[in-house]
């Protein structure tokens, strides 16, 4: 694997793709820390730049948009004007590289990072964004994000702390995530119920994103050829 962390500059590969792990620090309910969102896109840009020579790993962005969280203590949110802001600089910035690849493990910077990749493209620059999905009834602190994080540093999993949230799905809880943010929706901050969570279920999410990413990683790699 390649890290722009153990690289100087004249052995930065040719026409690299450069991937940048977006995250969050944000409340992840009573059993989680509130660095899922940062470790998740880490350890898949870390499982493709194994894959794949022509890769290099950035350094992880770990403050995002985490507005909808801020109810909660450990919640640190920079807004999504200036996440657009930092995203659009560093996609600038990359000019060494043949593309660049946000790889992005929270769902609120979605917003921002759309109006970065857009500006970022109108420009003719090879940027592309990419994010994990998952189930809309299990959006955040759930079976899902537990069995990943149980698969990935199972340490941080406070086990005796499991608690089901809301478990309706996120297009019905809209409108009470908007005008009133997590904590109107669900008390614990957990959009799911992470009981039944498993490390091996985790693994198996895990493979089926590094799949995703790799195809993402092959597209912007196809257009560096071009």
């Amino acid at each position: 694997m390649t890290e722009l962390a153990d690289l100087a500059w004249p052995e930065l590969p040719d026409r690299a793709i450069l991937l940048i792990p977006l995250g969050a620090v944000e409340q992840h309910g009573p059993h989680l820390p509130c660095t899922v969102d940062t470790e998740i896109a880490t350890a898949l840009c870390a499982r493709v730049a194994r894959r794949r020579d022509d890769v290099v790993v950035a350094p992880p962005l770990p403050f995002g948009s985490s507005g909808e969280h801020a109810g909660f203590p450990g919640t640190l949110s920079i807004g999504q004007d200036a996440t657009e802001t930092v995203l659009v600089e560093l996609g600038r910035s990359a000019d060494a590289f043949g593309g660049v690849l946000f790889v992005c493990g929270h769902g609120g910077n979605a917003v921002p990072l759309r109006r970065a990749v857009a500006k970022l493209r109108y420009e003719a620059r090879n940027v592309r964004a990419w994010g994990p999905s998952g189930p809309p009834d299990d959006t955040h602190a759930g079976r899902l994000e537990t069995s990943v994080m149980l698969a990935l540093r199972p340490e941080a999993v406070r086990l005796d702390r499991l608690e089901k949230g809301v478990t309706r799905p996120l297009p019905d809880l809209i409108e009470g995530l908007r005008t009133g943010g997590v904590r109107a929706v669900s008390p614990n901050g957990v959009l799911g119920d992470p009981t039944g969570a498993s490390a091996q279920e985790g693994e198996r999410t895990l493979a089926v994103w590094e799949n995703a990413l790799l195809n993402a990683v092959e597209t912007a790699a196809s257009d560096v050829m071009m």
